[in-house]
C-alpha cells in the first residue's frame, strides 16, 4: 500500500512540475516578445525621427 501512495505522490509531483514549467515558459515568451517589440519600436521611431528632421530642416542653412 505504501508503494501505491508513493506512486500517487510521484505522479502528482510530475503533474505539478509540468504545470509550473508551462506557466513559467509562457511568461518567459511573453517577456521576450515584449522586449523584441520594444526594440523594433525604438528602431522604427529613430528612423521616423531622422526622416522627419531631414524633411523639415533640409531648406535651412546652418549659420552661427
Amino acid at each position: 500500500m505504501k508503494k501505491f501512495w508513493s506512486l500517487i505522490g510521484t505522479l502528482a509531483g510530475v503533474v505539478i512540475s509540468v504545470v509550473i514549467a508551462w506557466w513559467l515558459v509562457t511568461i518567459l515568451f511573453h517577456l521576450l516578445w515584449l522586449i523584441w517589440k520594444i526594440i523594433i519600436v525604438a528602431i522604427v521611431a529613430a528612423v521616423v525621427f531622422f526622416a522627419l528632421r531631414a524633411l523639415l530642416f533640409r531648406g535651412e542653412s546652418k549659420t552661427e
